[in-house]
């Protein structure tokens, strides 16, 4: 056996350890196929302003990453990446959503949009807590 240690990306290798997951998965709830989110919004000159990207498996939306430029913040774009997302989320058969975010993030954002905290992990040294939340949809 050969032990080696990546200090780069991989992205072949990141795909046999998620298709090893996936098969796993596969015996234990059997076939799901898990599905990229993502809805983004630009300005006139189609650079991006905002974001949402995540994916949908097993009945469920994980969130990966929600961005807003911080000029265009309190300007309600977050929230209407949220409607939208959800939107496709449940059209494909989503019955909940989850997502994960530092204490100096966006909590709140997600607590206003009927998300609620499930866990957290402290904060230590340079690391900031962070929150698991959780929503059910219906």
């Amino acid at each position: 056996m050969n032990t080696e240690i990546i200090h780069s990306e991989a992205p072949d290798i990141v795909d046999q350890l998620v298709d090893g997951v996936r098969a796993f998965n596969i015996v234990n709830m059997g076939s799901e196929l898990s599905k990229p989110l993502t809805i983004v919004m630009r300005d006139v000159n189609d650079k991006i302003i905002a974001g949402i990207a995540g994916r949908t498996i097993y009945q469920k939306f994980l969130i990966n990453v929600l961005w807003v430029d911080e000029t265009l913040r309190s300007e309600g774009l977050g929230h209407k990446l949220m409607i939208l997302a959800e939107k496709a989320a449940i059209e494909r058969g989503c019955l909940a959503a989850q997502v994960d975010t530092l204490a100096f993030q966006a909590a709140g954002f997600y607590q206003l949009h009927g998300f609620e905290v499930i866990g957290s992990a402290p904060a230590f040294g340079k690391s900031p807590a962070q929150y698991f939340l959780f929503k059910h949809y219906g």
